[in-house]
């Protein structure tokens, strides 16, 4: 059995406290405390609060992406698309702070769309346009540019999970589970042959 290094055990006392109280709850201080290190020593693995509040996002976002690359197998092109996009929800309700971190806040270091995004910079979306792509070579999707209909999807999920964040719907979670699966299925079947 292996244990942590300290930058694994600095990376885990950020996240949690990322997890509890959202990036301004990272100060080097703070983690420091956690993992029994004073807070000078978190500098020989992260020159700076940015850099580990960066790490945290992108090891997220490679999270995601794994998740969504596992469920990128489905035969059923459009079933599929559902399934690569209800992970994105679970990512959202469960990580919060991340979510919002990593999609809904002004970052310098954020990938732009087109350009980032059609240089395959995107772990996630990458996956959403390959298979859109996929669905039009099968004559299943209407032929269109892969990528603006993927920006459209990941757009209508991320606006439908903002909006039931931000408490603009009375359900439940599984309601509003229910709903944004079928909202999203509305949304695939307009974009079909």
């Amino acid at each position: 059995m292996t244990h942590p290094g300290t930058a694994e055990k600095i990376l885990r006392a950020a996240l949690q406290l990322f997890e509890q109280g959202g990036a301004d709850a990272v100060s080097m201080r703070r983690v420091a405390e956690a993992v029994g290190i004073t807070p000078m020593a978190i500098y020989r693995h992260f020159p700076n609060r940015e850099a580990l509040l960066k790490r945290l996002s992108d090891d997220s976002f490679h999270a995601v992406a794994h998740e969504w690359q596992a469920h990128a197998q489905h035969p059923d092109v459009l079933k599929r698309l559902i399934a690569l996009l209800e992970p994105y929800l679970d990512y959202a309700l469960a990580h919060p702070h991340l979510f919002d971190h990593a999609f809904s806040l002004r970052r310098d270091d954020a990938r732009r769309f087109p350009a980032d995004f059609r240089e395959r910079q995107s772990p996630t979306l990458t996956i959403i346009a390959d298979t859109i792509t996929e669905g039009m070579r099968q004559g299943l999707l209407r032929r269109d540019d892969p990528w603006n209909v993927a920006m459209t999807l990941w757009a209508h999920s991320h606006g439908l999970i903002a909006l039931f964040r931000a408490g603009r719907f009375s359900y439940d979670e599984a309601q509003f589970r229910h709903f944004y699966l079928e909202s999203l299925g509305k949304l695939i079947d307009g974009i079909k042959c």
